[in-house]
């Protein structure tokens, strides 16, 4: 091990400081309606993956016991630190949760809007509070992720659970208003939780990452407001978070960010999924849609497909006949051959009658990907190129994916997919209602009003 670095000596205790000091009127107007969309976004699909197999078996397994707590999208109460991980389970569990890989190769929220939400309904928490804790949360993240990315990631560690643990913590820590040196225990606790291989995507454990990241990080911020103590220098220090996770580099902490004043919620943002699967293929998937659309391309007028993509893209998709809906999720030649001969990628693409359908089967057999050494390794870009039977070929090079933090999905469009998760809930819910509050959660006086829709 390496000694810890002069950069690093205050990280913790720095990092602890902003997030029990942070108020809503030190967060930007813009970052406040970011964390908005982004709690409505999240939710949403934690109702949809509600009845999805991960988020079913969730519930299922914990169900032993009633609670307080609201069970997302199914009609049920569990006790809290079970409910967060059933919620957040579910909310990855179709892989339809957003993102922010220009900050830390990861899925932000979920770790930590449930925790919000199941510690928010207990303290009787209004939006503003919880849209205040989900920005310190994702502050966080970004500031412990930076100097150890992209190695972190590249070296197996799934970052939604490993770094979302620490997410959760800080904004569980920041609503229940801890003091700078309980917050500061609550991540040094948390630093003992951190775990998520990627080894497990394309099976119900990876949605089950976000679950115990989510639940951990409660679980650490409940112990530090007790009075729960660990080492300073766990996440800092020698033999700590950063120097047993940093991958092949040592971490760089000339990466910090100037906390509360470069704000990663505006700058590196949160981009929002449109398609329910691994986001290394939405740029793909877009383009070939585009090509498809534009030139009248059909499942049977199809002859090869080409995708070159990142290392990272070929690291994550390794299913190239995937035999389940969650292996398809990471498949780049089923992806590609639902945009074409389903002419959308949708929650429906993944179910079982789906997989098999012959016309998807039909494109999927000529797809190929291939990897472009020059692209960064985490890089979303990917270039499609369509050779029809007659000889043509189509090509489009799409640099980024839809629903980007530049480009972001527009208000209805994300009111949209709301509806569509919602009406895949095994529960009742008040669509109308739960949008009409949730886009509004910063004017919510108490979370429990919204609960009672969801």
């Amino acid at each position: 091990m390496t000694s810890t670095s002069p950069a690093a000596e205050r990280t913790t205790a720095d990092l602890a400081a902003f997030v029990a000091s942070l108020s809503s009127e030190d967060v930007p107007e813009d970052a406040l309606r970011l964390a908005e969309r982004a709690v409505l976004d999240t939710v949403g699909v934690t109702l949809a993956g509600a009845g999805d197999d991960a988020g079913e078996i969730a519930a299922a397994a914990l169900s032993d016991g009633d609670g307080t707590a609201t069970v997302l999208g199914r009609d049920e109460s569990l006790p809290l630190a079970d409910t967060v991980f059933a919620n957040a389970t579910a909310g990855h569990a179709l892989d339809f949760d957003d993102v922010a890989l220009a900050a830390m190769d990861g899925h932000p929220s979920v770790p930590m809007v449930p925790a919000l939400l199941a510690v928010g309904e207990r303290e009787g928490a209004s939006g503003s509070e919880l849209l205040t804790a989900f920005v310190a949360g994702f502050e966080t993240q970004n500031y412990l992720s930076r100097p150890i990315s992209p190695g972190h990631y590249e070296g197996g560690w799934h970052a939604t659970s490993t770094i979302g643990v620490f997410g959760a913590a800080a904004a569980v820590s920041r609503l229940l208003e801890l003091s700078p040196e309980r917050a500061e225990h609550a991540l040094a606790i948390a630093a003992s939780m951190p775990a998520g291989l990627k080894r497990n995507f394309g099976s119900t454990t990876k949605p089950i990452h976000a679950g115990q990241a989510a639940r951990s990080g409660t679980t650490a911020a409940l112990l530090a407001a007790e009075g729960a103590t660990a080492d300073p220098s766990a996440v800092d220090g020698e033999g700590g978070f950063f120097d047993l996770y940093c991958g092949d580099e040592r971490p760089n902490f000339g990466r910090l960010p100037a906390l509360g004043t470069r704000w990663s919620l505006l700058e590196d943002g949160i981009d929002v999924k449109k398609y329910p699967c691994c986001y290394y293929t939405h740029a793909a998937i877009y383009a070939a849609s585009e090509l498809a659309d534009a030139h009248g391309l059909e499942a049977g007028t199809i002859d090869e497909v080409a995708v070159t993509a990142s290392q990272g893209a070929a690291d994550a998709l390794e299913y190239d006949d995937p035999d389940t809906g969650l292996e398809a999720k990471f498949s780049m030649p089923f992806l590609i051959a639902s945009a074409i001969a389903r002419e959308h990628v949708d929650l429906a693409a993944f179910d079982a009658e789906q997989l098999d359908e012959p016309a998807v089967q039909f494109v999927r057999e000529r797809v190929r990907l291939t990897v472009d050494d020059e692209l960064p390794y985490d890089s979303n870009e990917a270039r499609v190129e369509i050779t029809a039977r007659d000889g043509e070929t189509y090509e489009r090079t799409q640099r980024r994916p839809p629903g980007t933090h530049d480009e972001p999905l527009s208000d209805d469009e994300l009111h949209e997919k709301f509806r569509m998760c919602a009406e895949r809930a095994p529960g009742t819910v008040d669509v109308d209602g739960a949008v009409e509050s949730l886009d509004s959660l910063r004017t919510v006086s108490d979370v429990r009003t919204l609960l009672e829709r969801l």
